[in-house]
């Protein structure tokens, strides 16, 4: 793969890099050769800093580094996108992506994402009166509302209009994620799971 790298005039080729578990876009960064080198030497993510003229190991002073799943590269191989499994924030500011400002409204695919993530918060600081801090508190109860929903879902779909299944399964998908936080798993675990019956 890297002999098909078209860098540019100045060595560089852009590095797109996406959260391998939500799909999530992160950063954008340069490598040259080097770094691409070193990426695939060290298993993290090297770049080339193009203000201060040097290669650098994302992650290296902060711990916040990103260990890649997947690097590909696109139709016309001058642009990458590392796949990768994030320590920590993206963003030298502390945000966990570099991409933190202009519209920042959930699109639909990033709905699970978001409510993964607000799930682990509650989970990690559990906020007074919140239904998702309760559920997590009593997991049997967890298993029951997972039973409960999939029974609505099922009897909208069966006499129900559209925007009451489409209710009900937003109601399977969020208490499914309750309950995969309380055993310790979330939703890429059970993507993962789907992706390896494929095989």
């Amino acid at each position: 793969m890297d002999a098909e790298i078209a860098f540019d005039a100045n060595g560089l080729v852009p590095c797109i890099v996406q959260d391998a578990r939500t799909g999530e876009v992160l950063t954008l960064a340069y490598m040259n050769e080097e770094a691409l080198a070193r990426t695939r030497e060290t298993g993290e993510t090297h770049f080339f800093s193009r203000s201060r003229q040097e290669l650098w190991h994302k992650g290296e002073t902060s711990g916040n580094v990103q260990k890649v799943q997947r690097l590909r590269y696109d139709c016309d191989a001058d642009a990458l996108v590392a796949l990768v499994d994030p320590a920590g924030p993206a963003c030298h500011t502390g945000e966990r992506t570099c991409f933190y400002r202009g519209d920042m409204e959930p699109t639909a695919s990033e709905a699970l994402a978001t409510l993964q993530r607000t799930v682990d918060e509650r989970k990690a600081a559990p906020n007074p009166g919140s239904y998702t801090a309760e559920l997590l508190a009593d997991p049997p109860h967890i298993g029951e509302k997972v039973r409960e929903e999939a029974e609505e879902v099922s009897r909208a779909a069966a006499e129900e209009s559209d925007e009451r299944v489409r209710e009900e399964a937003a109601d399977v998908l969020y208490h499914l994620t309750v309950l995969l936080a309380a055993r310790g798993l979330s939703l890429a675990d059970a993507f993962e799971e789907l992706n390896a019956r494929r095989r």
